[in-house]
Formats: structure tokens, sequence, C-alpha cells
């Protein structure tokens, strides 16, 4: 009887339909002989979950086993082909597919009823050399000359729901500004998203959010609110901008109430002072849900150890892109394939796990002695039921 094997039952979960539509769109397979755009997202993906180092070794390890392109709607790889895709292929339906990816994973938290907590950051990736000078050297920064990858992370799924490239020159907050904003939603972001009139309109829509003021800025206490003598919280305030014009011609649109929690770091000599316009939750939450913006920089060093961020398979801005976006896609089909199979280990024990058995057969490669075991149980099961 014939089994799909565990590469087969991870994509299962990848959005075919939305990835062909834009491989349509693009005219990504128009002079393609044989090798279509689903043959080189399934050697990327295979490329990541394996742990291959370069093309090469993607060739080797996916050409050794022919039995199974076939079930996967593939056939032989040449590493030469699969450069050139990278290289000429447009990244559009790469980057709809996460995007959809993303958005399965959103609903999921809906379904579920679970608590909306968004933590929005970036990550640089050092790009320089030959290959990455002629697109990178423009948007380099004083420490960085690269990409910068931006996220939006939902905690309850330890997964991406939004995601975003650009120059390492470009700030935080301008991609910030670009995010559709969720009613009921908890933002969760750094100094590098400080932008007044942006928590406002986060405010407006009905949004929460959580972050930290920065030294200079310029405030009124209108209210000190009780805090308990035992608790890491130093003081947690009621304020106000005192400054309505910060400068440029710029007005402050934020003339609501916020707070002012200042919370002691034991591992610090200063103490964080954050901001956020929930006016109801207790100073303790507010702080731990600061404290949670520690999971997408654990998300960051997690696919940049595991996955293949660091090293890249070609120099072009195109390549790069396509390696990034299949990254994140293996990624997003862990998560879903760790829900659907019910495996209660970290995700990284599951990616191990099938780093040494994507071509295996769950249903039929079995050892004897399992399938001696099963049929012992069987056979017990028929003997009791002669005696009943």
């Amino acid at each position: 009887m014939f089994s799909i094997n565990r590469l087969q039952s991870v994509l299962k979960a990848f959005p075919s339909r939305v990835f062909d539509d834009k491989v349509q769109e693009h005219l990504s397979d128009r002079y393609s002989k044989g090798f279509k755009s689903r043959d080189q997202l399934v050697a990327m993906v295979f490329g990541h979950l394996s742990g291959a180092s370069s093309l090469r070794m993607i060739e080797a390890a996916y050409n050794s086993q022919k039995r199974h392109h076939y079930h996967l709607g593939t056939g032989q790889l040449r590493r030469s082909t699969l450069a050139d895709a990278n290289s000429k292929r447009s990244s559009e339906p790469f980057s709809a597919a996460a995007q959809a990816l993303m958005g399965q994973v959103n609903r999921t938290v809906r379904q579920e009823g679970k608590d909306l907590l968004y933590l929005l950051d970036s990550s640089s990736i050092s790009l320089k050399g030959p290959g990455f000078d002629q697109w990178t050297h423009d948007g380099q920064t004083r420490n960085t000359q690269g990409i910068k990858l931006h996220m939006l992370y939902a905690k309850s799924t330890e997964a991406p729901v939004f995601s975003q490239f650009s120059p390492a020159n470009v700030n935080d907050i301008t991609v910030g500004r670009e995010l559709s904003i969720e009613p009921g939603a908890v933002y969760v972001f750094d100094k590098g998203y400080c932008d007044f009139n942006w928590w406002s309109e986060i405010d407006h829509q009905g949004a929460l959010f959580v972050t930290r003021f920065k030294k200079n800025t310029a405030l009124k206490v209108e209210q000190s609110l009780p805090v308990a003598a035992d608790s890491v919280v130093l003081s947690d305030e009621l304020v106000r901008f005192s400054n309505k014009h910060p400068g440029a011609r710029r007005r402050n649109l934020y003339t609501q109430p916020l707070r002012r929690v200042i919370v002691h770091r034991p591992d610090k000599k200063t103490p964080i002072i954050l901001a956020t316009n929930d006016l109801e939750s207790a100073a303790e939450l507010i702080a731990q849900r600061y404290k949670e913006r520690w999971a997408i920089e654990l998300y960051f060093k997690w696919i940049k150890q595991h996955l293949k961020i660091k090293t890249f398979f070609g120099r072009s801005e195109n390549a790069v892109k396509i390696q990034l976006l299949c990254a994140l896609i293996a990624y997003l089909l862990l998560v879903i394939h760790r829900k659907a199979s019910g495996f209660k280990g970290t995700l990284w024990a599951l990616l191990g796990e099938l780093r040494v058995s994507l071509f295996q057969r769950s249903a039929t490669d079995k050892t004897s002695y399992e399938r001696w075991r099963e049929e012992q149980i069987e056979r017990e099961r028929l003997q009791m039921g002669l005696f009943a």
C-alpha cells in the first residue's frame, strides 16, 4: 500500500493555488523546459529542512532519492538549473505563498480564541563582497551592509504573521507605519518604533501597544497609581505629552493619556521605562508583555542557526530574497506540521527528526519489530473476542 513520505506530509499545507496563480501572473515558467517553479520551491525547502550547505549538496542529496521524485511531482535536479532559476525568476510567487501561510497561522489564533499578542522587530543580515556590493552598497549604514528583515510575530503560535524586506538603512518605523492594525490586539515593540502619531493611530484603531519611552520625552504626570511594596514595578503613572510640537513643524497628534510604568531590572543598573495606552491592566502584566518581546529575538536567532540564512546559494538580490522566503516558508510549514501531527516536542526537535527521515514513509517504513508487535496485538485482540 502506497503512503506519502514525511517531506510530502510537510508540504501538504503549502498553498499551491496561490503559488501557481502568481507563477502564471509573472510568467515565471515561460522559458522553462522542464524545471518549473514548483520544482524550484521543493528543492529550496528541501535544502532548508535537510540542512544542506550548498546547491551542490542539495543536488546530491535530492537526486539520491530518485524513487520519491514522481510522487513529489518533480524530477532530477541540476545545480546550475536551480542557480539560474533563483537568479532570474521572480520572487513574488514565493512571497505570496509565505503571506498565505502566515494568514493560515493567524486564522488558527482567531479560531482558538487566543490573546493576540504581536511582537514587532527587525533583524539585519550582512551581505558584503563580490556580487552583493552591486545592490547592497547604496543602502548600507555605518554598521551594516546588507538587507533588513522586518517581522510581526504572533507569540501564541510562535510564527510570523507579516514579513517585509528593506535595505539596511531603512528605519524600522517606516515599515511599522505600513502595518494593518488589528483591533483588540496588543503590539509590543522597542524604541526603534518611536512615533507618537503612529502610536495615536494604533490607539484609534482599538489596539493596545507596549513600548519604551526615549529619555528625552517631555511628559507631565497627571496621576500616580498605587504599586505593591514587593513588586518589580517601581512606579505607575498616568501621563500626557507636554510638547505638542516635537520639531520640524511636526504636530504631536497623541493627546490622550498614557501610562508610564518604571520596572526594576535586576541585571541592569537602570530601570526600564515603559509606555502603553493600556490604562486597565495591572502594571506587572504590562511589564510581562514587554518581557515577551524577547521571543522574537529568539525567533531570529532560531532561523539563523537552524535554517540557511547565514550562507547564501546565490549573490543576486533575487536569489537572496528567494532563499530567505523559502526559509520562512519552511519555518511556517514546520509550525503547521507540528500542530497537525500532534508532535509534543520543540520545533528544533521536530526539525532534527525530519532531517534524518524526510524520505521515510512513516506508514510503511517500520522496523520488523514494530510490524511484529502490531500483528501480535491484533492477534491478542482477536483471541480475546473468541472467548467473550
